[in-house]
């Protein structure tokens, strides 16, 4: 189960909807409406779990039993969750053996961890570096991509920390800390690496292979993946970059930026909160999520377990949130969707000067879907308008006909038709 983002309410409709008020009034204090409606969301979780317990030793016999079990777990599903769901990943079939899969930590700062999934293998692998999109979810949403490039792929990810467990003397995370991570993670990869970047980051794997061009850096990827990526918004807008230009920056910060609370490690860090980020989704389509609910409450009731896992798991994942960094936040809103700085080459790091002409050695590929609805077809194979060192056998583009945006990356043509074309392209330049 998918979400489906197909027509976007207003800047000002998102915010009343999830903080109560009405934007005519003074700014609310978007954080502390959100911590009253969790602590009512955990006492509705535990009331559902007196009540499921109190009704299992009847379940099976009745229906008033089936459908009284079934709302006790709905009520103990109420609310989010600011913890990193598991990967789950703990075997992988590689040729015809199954090889246990271990998490390591490689290297770790206070706002991201790179990850490895090592496998006990004589053979060495294409090292892969997954770039997980930080907007308002956990990268284990991409354990499906993980999942199908691990047999051929040694692979690591960006997992990113939520920014309100972060403690505010660990210091800013903007746009170029964002790069300067990509950059450190490659580095400790070492030399030969390759990056698959999905959604958002393809800009900023973009700008990190410009970087290591740039400074000759040994460590520089040898191919870059970049999937359903933001490159250049002004091809094709869709209603998430009208949306980022219906206003001005100041009006994002003034109304969408809230000050972490005392309870959390990242007490007074300003964020963009992840529950806004999820409650603008769902106001895309709301009709879409009340059925899925209903769905799930039926299965339950007509104990359709298969059917009631496969929402439960969706929905374990879209209602685990972390908050981003405001200054991260803000930047990328300006420089990606608003002035469109890399799409025109202008793009600065650091404070000087960053031309995408310097990358040469980095093989480049793009990838997108026909029907994707938030980065819209063009958006991402214009990198190649920006990489025009490249030479042509270095540069290749897929466009995947009948998937939106998700399925550029996860489920059946993922893994049957996107994917053997990006091993191939992996395994070409490796």
């Amino acid at each position: 189960m998918q979400p489906m983002e197909a027509s976007l309410p207003s800047p000002d409709a998102v915010i009343a909807r999830v903080t109560g008020r009405s934007r005519t009034s003074n700014r609310p204090m978007i954080y502390d409406a959100f911590e009253m409606q969790s602590d009512l969301a955990r006492q509705t979780r535990a009331w559902g779990r007196v009540l499921h317990d109190a009704v299992s030793p009847w379940v099976g016999y009745g229906e008033p039993a089936n459908w009284w079990s079934a709302g006790a777990r709905m009520m103990m599903r109420a609310g989010l969750t600011f913890a990193r769901p598991p990967y789950g990943i703990e075997t992988v079939t590689v040729g015809n053996r199954e090889v246990p899969v271990a998490e390591e930590p490689v290297l770790s700062t206070p706002f991201g961890t790179l990850l490895r999934f090592r496998k006990d293998l004589q053979t060495e692998q294409p090292k892969v570096l997954v770039v997980a999109p930080l907007s308002g979810h956990f990268a284990t949403l991409l354990r499906g991509t993980v999942r199908t490039l691990l047999p051929d792929h040694d692979v690591y990810i960006t997992d990113w920390h939520n920014a309100r467990d972060v403690p505010l003397d660990a210091g800013r995370f903007g746009f170029d800390d964002y790069v300067d991570h990509l950059v450190q993670f490659l580095e400790t990869m070492g030399e030969g690496s390759h990056v698959v970047a999905v959604c958002q980051p393809a800009v900023q794997t973009l700008v990190a292979a410009a970087v290591m061009a740039q400074t000759r850096n040994a460590a520089a990827p040898r191919s870059m993946t970049l999937m359903a990526g933001p490159v250049d918004c002004r091809i094709n807008p869709t209603g998430v970059n009208k949306l980022a230009t219906s206003k001005p920056i100041e009006w994002f910060e003034k109304n969408l930026i809230a000050t972490v609370p005392g309870r959390h490690k990242g007490a007074g860090r300003r964020v963009y909160p992840g529950f806004m980020q999820v409650s603008a989704f769902m106001s895309m389509n709301p009709k879409r999520h009340v059925q899925g609910h209903a769905d799930l409450f039926w299965h339950m009731v007509n104990g359709e377990t298969d059917k009631a896992d496969a929402i439960e798991s969706f929905y374990d994942e879209y209602f685990a949130v972390l908050d981003l960094a405001a200054e991260f936040y803000l930047e990328t809103v300006k420089t990606v969707f608003q002035d469109y700085t890399l799409a025109k080459n202008e793009l600065t790091y650091r404070g000087g000067e960053l031309d995408m002409r310097a990358v040469r050695r980095t093989a480049l590929m793009t990838v997108e879907g026909e029907r994707d609805d938030i980065c819209a077809v063009g958006q991402t194979m214009a990198a190649h308008d920006l990489c025009t060192s490249l030479p042509p056998h270095m540069r290749t583009h897929h466009l995947q006909a009948g998937v939106g945006h998700y399925g550029v990356f996860a489920g059946r043509r993922w893994d049957t038709q996107i994917y053997p074309q990006v091993r191939n392209f992996i395994q070409s330049h490796t």
